[in-house]
């Protein structure tokens, strides 16, 4: 598995592509934004799910934590089963997001595991996130240093002067 980590519009989703087309074999690539979109739409904007408040901050409730788990352990399945896997990830709690995939990730029988932070500057990341549209304006400046505080990483990237595919390179150079 490789796990990448970084706020909002930092460029996790294009070093993903990169990679599965830089890395020899077929990788299947998972995010937190498809684990969000697959949410009923009762736990958008509720206590008990996800809430995207107007100032660009992100609140998660118990409900919302529950499936993550369920999701969580899902995946690590996958790959346990033979799949490899790359996990697109916003660590809103920074080392405890961290510790919730160390805790699924349990006693990981030869399972490998590549920790990736992604990097990018709060003004590079908030120019990308009025340019994509389906942002909360200020989520990428709000996210950008806060997902890494106390996260361990095997390799860190970046994106505020690299691109994707330089990034994904130096990463995959770090898959054995």
């Amino acid at each position: 598995m490789i796990i990448l980590n970084g706020g909002s519009s930092s460029g996790k989703s294009g070093i993903v592509r990169c990679l599965q087309s830089v890395l020899p074999d077929p990788w299947l690539a998972f995010g937190c934004d498809g684990f969000v979109d697959a949410l009923p739409a009762g736990m958008l904007a509720s206590d008990e799910g996800i809430v995207f408040g107007a100032d660009g901050g992100v609140s998660v409730g118990v409900g919302f934590r529950a499936l993550e788990a369920a999701w969580m352990e899902g995946v690590v399945a996958m790959a346990r089963a033979g799949a490899r896997v790359i996990i697109d990830d916003v660590f809103l709690g920074g080392a405890a997001s961290q510790e919730r995939w160390r805790r699924a990730l349990g006693g990981l029988g030869g399972l490998g595991v590549l920790w990736v932070g992604v990097r990018c500057e709060g003004a590079v990341a908030a120019g990308r996130e009025v340019a994509r549209g389906d942002r909360t304006v200020g989520m990428a400046v709000a996210q950008a240093g806060v997902v890494h505080e106390g996260v361990r990483y095997d390799v860190e990237v970046d994106t505020t002067r690299a691109e994707s595919m330089v990034c994904a390179r130096v990463i995959a150079a770090r898959v054995g």
